[in-house]
């Protein structure tokens, strides 16, 4: 794209903002804004089809776009320059399972008792799960006329009483442990987990190649039908195989992880790469079958990076509270609707993502059933959130965070003493804590913390205490 094109999209960008934020400041005008977008009469069309691409472990700063100088994502690359930027989007957990809980339900995931990982080992918590009394966006999408699809990595249960095809997909393909090995398709212990709906399937092929090949072949299958598709993709996690490398699992073993010298930064590349030219053909495709002008797509990433990616300048890993364990790249497109080259810098999260598809679709909530997250309609019109001053809140562990505007506070229960106070839009990389000249701001968030993981345990689901 030349510098004349560029320039005219960010004026472009930037004269839609003003007009946005003009309307929000009159009270009568943000009631007939929001009243006009939930009465899906804003859209060129009734049922725009949805997409919610998902990458595990993928680091703020593992896309050329998001700042990668080791290696570019062309295609993401690309999708951002069509769409919209979010600079401060957060997962809702700072590991796999719980960020997928909130993700498919818009609820803090310790709602639905999934506030930490779901291992594979069988003296572990692998017969935890999502309790099919749960509500999900795929549901009740579905319910709204849609055809659904998933396709990758569940994660959210081993069980077949937690299976996607139990949560509004009535179609799945893919795995339901954390991690499997990319050529023979063995997860940790050494089962064999590649799934067709409720059915273990083996089929050959590079984990991600088929997440997208299935993808494209069901955008191709509903392209006359509203559908709603979420691609789980298993890249960047390990183990690090990119597509030429040999399998490492096998039959009935439990095979640890082992690696040549410089295996990893070869094969990570290459994991990302191979997922981002598989975003592409289906961003492709969808041009190709003119439903680019009817489809909503995001992409996001269920936590930070480890250490073997990148989180750009964030301080932490995943697996941390810290801005890298959960700031994560974020992307929004659908060209009919969102202007190109736009960011938004306001504060999100991946709870927003429900909220924002039933909005878009026109999926009803059962009346009384609460979400923590927000709709990302005005930042996607305008690239601005009507609350500029959001509380959102972490849980792993022990760890314990909170985020109030630019504020941010962490404590640690196990460690004890005091809490860690930041403001982040001078300090983003989290290394001067502000809480001796700042203690009541920072009491006053502790305590706000503390009264909300209070709150989300109340009702929660629990889990069975044996398999």
């Amino acid at each position: 794209m030349n510098d004349n094109v560029n320039h005219a999209s960010m004026l472009l960008c930037l004269e839609f903002k003003s007009a946005i934020a003009m309307v929000l400041r009159v009270p009568f005008l943000i009631w007939l804004f929001a009243t006009c977008f939930l009465s899906g009469g804003v859209w060129a069309v009734d049922k725009p089809n949805v997409i919610v691409i998902m990458a595990d472990d993928l680091g703020y700063g593992d896309l050329s776009c998001f700042g990668n100088k080791v290696f570019d994502t062309p295609c993401l690359d690309e999708m951002a320059a069509e769409g919209l930027r979010f600079t401060d989007f957060h997962s809702s957990g700072p590991v796999c399972s719980p960020t997928r809980a909130g993700l498919l339900t818009g609820r803090y995931q310790q709602r639905s008792g999934i506030p930490g990982v779901i291992y594979a080992a069988f003296d572990s918590n692998r017969h935890h799960g999502l309790d099919s009394a749960e509500i999900t966006f795929p549901e009740l999408i579905k319910d709204a006329g849609y055809q659904t699809g998933m396709f990758g990595k569940w994660h959210l249960g081993y069980k077949k009483r937690y299976n996607p095809s139990l949560h509004g997909f009535q179609t799945f393909r893919g795995y339901v442990s954390g991690n499997i090995d990319y050529h023979s398709h063995y997860d940790r212990m050494g089962i064999l987990d590649w799934w067709n709906g409720d059915q273990v399937e083996d089929e050959k092929g590079y984990t991600t190649s088929l997440i997208t090949e299935h993808a494209l072949a069901f955008v191709k299958k509903n392209k006359s039908n509203p559908f709603c598709l979420y691609l789980a993709y298993e890249a960047p996690h390990d183990p690090y195989q990119g597509p030429n490398d040999p399998a490492i699992r096998v039959q009935g073993k439990v095979v640890p992880n082992k690696y040549a010298k410089g295996q990893i930064p070869r094969a990570y590349r290459e994991m990302v790469q191979t997922m981002d030219t598989g975003i592409g053909k289906i961003l492709e495709l969808l041009k190709t079958e003119e439903l680019d002008r009817n489809t909503f797509v995001f992409f996001l990433s269920d936590n930070g990076a480890n250490k073997n990616g990148s989180n750009g300048d964030l301080r932490g890993f995943k697996g941390s509270l810290w801005e890298g364990g959960h700031r994560v790249p974020a992307i929004a497109w659908w060209p009919a609707e969102i202007p190109p080259n736009c960011f938004c810098d306001d504060l999100t999260m991946s709870l927003d993502l429900m909220p924002t598809l039933l909005q878009l679709t026109g999926a009803v909530i059962p009346d009384g059933h609460r979400l923590d997250g927000v709709s990302l309609v005005p930042a996607l019109m305008g690239g601005v959130m009507p609350d500029r001053k959001r509380k959102i809140f972490w849980a792993y562990g022990s760890k314990r965070s909170m985020r109030h505007g630019p504020w941010k506070l962490l404590t640690d229960l196990r460690v004890g003493g005091d809490p860690q106070l930041f403001l982040l839009t001078e300090d983003l990389s989290e290394q001067r804590s502000l809480y001796n000249t700042h203690r009541l701001k920072a009491k006053r968030m502790l305590s706000e913390l503390q009264a909300w993981h209070a709150d989300v345990l109340i009702g929660a689901t629990l889990q069975p205490s044996d398999p």
